[in-house]
């Protein structure tokens, strides 16, 4: 780590003291109270939406319509005038599960899955539906959750062979309790990399999950399951969580949208690693309409967090000016205007930094789409300092997961995880205490050259990955450690877990291998409205050049 940074200069306080851009009151948007009951939020990020209108949503797929997924408000359509009960579904869902299971070699989306406790909350759900009274919106759709964060029967691995002996669930996540108030149904417990040190999703604990595109590619990771999940339809959405990318990795290679909140957006109760400065959970998705609605419902950072946050302002300066939870009203007169005004940040020299320009070109060739359209602009930025902040990110996160397992390492389970992740740890373990404060150090200058750049612009536009979806090595079915491969996926997502910044992916094409291609952007602290209307304004424009997964399950048969 010394080593690392001999060239960068730190300096003796006063440090760099990041100045939080000015900002206006924003525009278009709809606050949503915190503190009232989740199913009245969605209700509320409802009415934000453009009218739902059925008749161009259940016709056959052909050559001159483009593939859709089928949304939340579809389901939520089909259930209300008798299309089909989530009963229906549900058995389509455990078909789809159970094919994916049985293929050889072994590559299980869900870790946990019980088809009873499935038929069980789908019959409650119908029954409801039946009464005249569902919940919400949410209510008899099919969710999905990562396998670090509690939910109830299954127990927390997070992808090992023995976390639930440590470490017993009792109750549902906070981010799971608020989604099961609306009606949803969890359908299990999605796979992972293992403890989520790592992005390919590899694990030959249970099997490596397969990407939909392409069942020889990986999915990205450590979200891998979730995103799995979501790409192949056999769910609408997933909670992931994300410290190093993990849930817009994944969706950017698998072809979905996945937000990444502001740190202490949301509340991280019942998640395993839920101590660190790095980490959200967040929701994946097919759409970004439907990230709205799940945004809104799972929002809301825990009591605790307007305390513990306070001690955080030197890495966090935002913290102290946590602003309103919103979202972007899309049905507002004045959003065309909006968007006109809109300037997004672009760091050329990097934005083409990769080993595919084919990855590069295609996410420009979206941002200037978006521009022609709307009359955005883009304005030319720097961002100094891109090696140290990777630096910075990886002493930050390594040193705060091998906090939280060095009792477990120490006591032996070593030798029971895999070894990539013993890799990881031993890695980890090297760093000291001296090297974790001065990655801190870089962390706050870094922070500074950002908000420095959102004086200039709204958002700053980069690829999500610095490649499509790898290929699976045969040999990797074992295990792998392929640091090469790591990098170049991790290549932009830095800023959104070193600086705590909401970040999103959207899906904006394909290579010619027929891989996805996700475009990132990066909002200032507490922007995630912003951010979902500019997101949901290139998800519309590309909706032509998504194209449907090889392997996909129409789970709303009609």
């Amino acid at each position: 780590m010394t080593q690392m940074l001999q060239h960068t200069v730190i300096p003796e306080r006063p440090m760099f003291y990041p100045e939080y851009p000015p900002q206006e009151p924003e525009r278009g948007v709809v606050t949503l109270e915190e503190d009232r009951d989740p199913v009245d939020r969605v209700e509320e990020a409802l009415s934000c939406l453009a009218p739902y209108d059925p008749s161009g949503r259940f016709t056959s797929t052909d050559g001159k319509n483009p593939f859709l997924y089928w949304k939340i408000r579809d389901f939520a359509y089909a259930y209300r005038s008798g299309i089909t009960t989530p009963s229906a579904v549900a058995e389509l869902v455990i078909a789809g599960v159970e094919e994916w299971n049985n293929k050889k070699p072994p590559m299980p989306m869900l870790i946990f899955f019980k088809a009873d406790d499935l038929r069980k909350q789908a019959d409650a759900s119908t029954k409801r539906f039946e009464k005249g009274s569902p919940i919400s919106v949410l209510d008899g759709i099919f969710f999905a959750v990562k396998d670090d964060i509690d939910c109830l029967p299954y127990p927390s691995k997070s992808a090992t062979t023995f976390f639930d002996e440590i470490r017993p669930v009792e109750k549902d996540a906070v981010a799971v309790s608020r989604l099961r108030k609306c009606g949803v149904i969890f359908i299990g417990k999605a796979n992972m990399h293992e403890l989520g040190l790592g992005v390919t999703g590899n694990n030959p604990n249970y099997g490596t999950v397969r990407n939909p595109h392409s069942v020889d590619r990986y999915t990205g990771g450590s979200s891998s399951g979730p995103a799995a999940l979501v790409s192949s339809g056999l769910c609408s959405g997933a909670i992931g969580t994300d410290g190093g990318g993990s849930v817009r990795i994944p969706s950017s290679l698998c072809g979905i949208v996945g937000l990444k909140t502001t740190f202490g957006r949301t509340d991280m109760t019942g998640v395993v690693c839920d101590a660190g400065t790095v980490e959200v959970a967040s929701p994946l998705t097919s759409s970004v309409e439907d990230s709205v609605l799940l945004y809104s419902a799972l929002a809301g950072s825990r009591p605790m967090d307007k305390l513990t946050l306070r001690p955080l302002l030197h890495l966090f300066p935002f913290s102290s000016v946590q602003s309103p939870l919103c979202v972007p009203n899309l049905v507002s007169s004045e959003n065309s205007k909006i968007l006109q005004s809109v300037k997004v940040g672009k760091y050329t020299e990097w934005f083409h930094d990769v080993p595919d320009n084919e990855v590069s070109n295609t996410c420009e060739d979206a941002l200037n789409l978006l521009c022609n359209t709307f009359g955005c602009q883009i304005e030319e930025i720097i961002l100094p300092e891109l090696e140290e902040m990777r630096t910075a990110h990886l002493v930050s996160i390594g040193s705060e997961a091998f906090s939280d397992m060095n009792a477990h390492y120490q006591a032996g389970r070593r030798t029971e995880m895999t070894l990539d992740t013993r890799a990881s740890l031993a890695l980890f373990k090297s760093f000291t205490s001296a090297d974790y404060v001065a990655a801190q150090c870089l962390r706050r200058r870094i922070m500074y050259y950002h908000m420095e750049a959102f004086k200039k612009v709204d958002v700053i536009a980069t690829p999500t990955t610095g490649m499509t979806a790898p290929k699976i090595p045969p040999s990797a079915l074992k295990g792998e450690s392929d640091y090469v491969v790591s990098a170049k996926v991790m290549q932009f997502i830095f800023a959104g877990n070193l600086l705590g910044l909401p970040a999103i992916s959207v899906p904006v094409g394909h290579d010619k291998q027929g891989l996805p291609i996700g475009l990132q952007l990066i909002g200032r602290p507490w922007g995630e409205a912003s951010l979902l209307r500019v997101a949901s304004a290139v998800e519309e424009l590309c909706l032509k050049r998504r194209n449907r997964p090889s392997t996909f399950y129409d789970i709303l048969k009609t």
